[in-house]
This record gives structure tokens, sequence and C-alpha cells, in this order.
């Protein structure tokens, strides 16, 4: 390792510098650290505004736990028109096609929507690890270790 590290007053300190280059190097290994894709499923339709708040809330656990979210509905909506059965449909399409790319399926919500039940039934048909959460409001008060636990466990009822 270079030290090439001068303190305040100019001087050499090689101490110094070899520990701001391991902190340094420990932070760019941690970025680069393995996080699995899990795809978010939860409802987008009926009350768009709360819905996409706590698909929000539910990609941020996702964040939170080591876990890289993918929810299509927050991003889709934005250039592709829900109304539009055409255009609902291409994004169920690429959702299906993103879904492909996750390690898990994620469910939560309060309740099943048509969009989500295709997913659900797509999930079930090519065999992906999926989980469903009844516990959807309580992401921040219940411990998301035990969370990601019971999310699999109810899962295999399904």
């Amino acid at each position: 390792m270079s030290n090439d590290y001068h303190n305040s007053e100019g001087y050499p300190d090689p101490t110094a510098g070899e520990a701001l280059s391991r902190i340094a190097a420990n932070e760019k290994q941690s970025l680069r650290a393995f996080r699995p894709i899990v795809y978010i499923c939860s409802p987008f339709s009926g009350d768009v505004e709360t819905n996409v708040a706590n698909a929000r809330r539910y990609s941020r656990f996702a964040v939170d736990k080591g876990y890289i979210p993918i929810a299509p509905h927050l991003l889709f909506p934005q250039f592709l028109d829900d109304n539009d059965p055409a255009e609902r449909e291409l994004g169920l399409f690429f959702g299906n096609a993103l879904m492909s790319k996750c390690a898990e399926v994620w469910v939560f919500g309060s309740r099943i929507s048509s969009g989500m039940e295709a997913e659900i039934k797509r999930a079930k048909w090519k065999d992906y690890r999926f989980f469903r959460s009844g516990w959807y409001k309580a992401l921040t008060s219940v411990d998301g270790e035990y969370l990601i636990q019971k999310l699999r466990e109810e899962a295999k009822s399904l």
C-alpha cells in the first residue's frame, strides 16, 4: 500500500495513512457485497397514492435487510397508462421479465389485486421462491429477520 499520507503539519504519517487506506478498501469492498434481488409484489390499483407509498416502504424494508428490491409498479406507471388494457398487459409482461431475474418474490398487502394474482400464479408456475406477509403494516415495529422468516413460512401455505 502506498503511504503518501501527510499530517496537517506536512510530515509523513504512515500509521494514519495505512489506517485510512484500509478504511477506504473496506468501504469499497462492502459496496460490492452480494445482495440478492427480490421482486416486490403489492397492490397498485385502487388507492394508488397509498399503494405507491406502501410499495416504497416495502422496497425500503428490502434495502435495509440487505436485498435489492424490484418493484415494477413503481416504475412502469410513470410512462405506461395502467387504465389502457394494452399498456397494462405490457407492464405486466415487463414485470414478469424482471421477476425472472429475482431470487425471491415477496408478496405484501392486505389484499391480492388482479395484477398480484397474475404475478403469484407466474411465481408458482415457474417455481420461484416466494413469500407472503399479512404483517404488511408492521414493517417498522417487527424485527426484519423475523418477518422474512414468517414470509417464508406463510408462502408454503399458498
